[in-house]
């Protein structure tokens, strides 16, 4: 099964990206994932669900390690094609 998770931290800050946004962004980029592509106001990866569950899991503990005070997540399951 392929999973497409997308996600965002908080607190936002304009001026630069606040630490628990690069560290969220550093382990999604660092994980096996198919496709990854990080952005000032979201993020998105795919690919094996063991994979994209396993970064999820760790980016959600060191994001919020880091400070983030919120983070917004959502998975989805890919169809055959996506």
């Amino acid at each position: 099964m392929r999973l497409r998770v997308e996600f965002t931290t908080e607190p936002f800050d304009l001026d630069e990206a606040p630490r628990h946004a690069v560290v969220a962004r550093d382990v999604i980029q660092k994980a096996e994932l198919d496709a990854v592509d990080v952005g000032p106001f979201g993020n998105t990866a795919e690919g094996e669900a063991a994979v994209v569950l396993g970064a999820v899991d760790a980016m959600l503990r060191q994001a919020l390690e880091a400070g983030a005070t919120r983070v917004s997540l959502q998975v989805n399951v890919m169809g055959e094609g996506e």
